[in-house]
């Protein structure tokens, strides 16, 4: 028989528990991959979590330069942080296909110092080895979670940040 004390949570217990600690500090979130268009998911969702009191911070090459929901687009995590270094950003969130993740995770990885704590790989993306890698440098890794269901789920929605 396994003593409980010392058995290590299984990969899905992780990310729940690094679910619930990332919505209890969240504040600012960079989001990779968000679209212009207020048809995609990954607006609907950025703006959610905007309209619940979170910055928001676009990442989009495409779009670099621009705005989107009302806030200056930038191409990378470290450009962003370059042109606003008094902005703590907290947590990285990918929408962006499963083979393209790499990129985003190296870069929450490299932000770590500056302040990120978290990558969270949206419903749907999953990376095991880019996750692992962000956690042994310290990052919560969540993946196959939609941030705003999981906001609905565990944080009181009549209430605004």
């Amino acid at each position: 028989m396994s003593d409980p004390q010392l058995s290590h949570p299984t990969w899905d217990e992780q990310i729940d528990a690094d679910v619930e600690a990332a919505l209890t500090g969240m504040s600012t979130i960079a989001v990779i991959g968000l679209s212009p268009n207020p048809e995609r998911t990954s607006h609907r969702v950025t703006a959610y979590m905007q309209q619940h009191g979170y910055r928001i911070v676009p990442i989009n090459p495409v779009a670099a330069g621009g705005e989107i929901l009302g806030e200056p687009v930038f191409a990378s995590v470290a450009e962003a942080q370059e042109a606003m270094p008094d902005l703590d950003i907290d947590t990285v969130n990918v929408f962006r296909r499963s083979v393209d993740t790499d990129g985003p995770i190296a870069d929450a990885i490299a932000a770590r110092e500056q302040g990120v704590r978290t990558v969270w790989l949206q419903l749907d993306i999953v990376n095991r080895d880019g996750l692992r890698a962000a956690r042994e440098a310290g990052l919560r890794a969540v993946e196959d979670r939609c941030l705003m269901v999981e906001h609905r789920r565990l944080v009181s929605t009549d209430r605004v940040r």
